[in-house]
């Protein structure tokens, strides 16, 4: 079954599935590696990691003891298509959307230490 574009669109609508996308952008990456850099449980992780396996934005697998992540940027095609009907938007360059993952990343941690 195709994600729908809800699903898709509410899967990006989070910071932290937002920046575990862009991390998955590098390679493919172990649930502990995603969990690494963020203060939350490796159970809230698991819950992110599901909501975006969901939208088909990633797919895991299990190697031996340890499960996979890896983004699967096709995902996004419906979404881009969308988008494009309305004029205002290219299709989805995965390289734009790295820069605008990592400036958006960047923006959320700068206002984490003026907090």
């Amino acid at each position: 079954m195709t994600p729908t574009l809800d699903t898709v669109f509410a899967a990006l609508a989070d910071p932290t599935r937002r920046a575990i996308l862009a991390m998955l952008l590098e390679d493919d990456m172990a649930v502990t590696d995603v969990a690494e850099p963020f203060e939350m449980s490796l159970a809230a992780i698991s819950k992110h990691l599901a909501i975006l396996s969901r939208a088909g934005l990633i797919s895991q697998e299990k190697r031996g003891r340890v499960k996979w992540c890896k983004l699967e940027p096709d995902a996004l095609r419906d979404a881009s298509v969308w988008m494009q009907g309305f004029g205002q938007f290219e299709a989805v360059n995965l390289d734009d959307f790295e820069r605008f993952l990592e400036r958006e990343l960047g923006a959320e941690q700068a206002e984490g230490v003026r907090d």
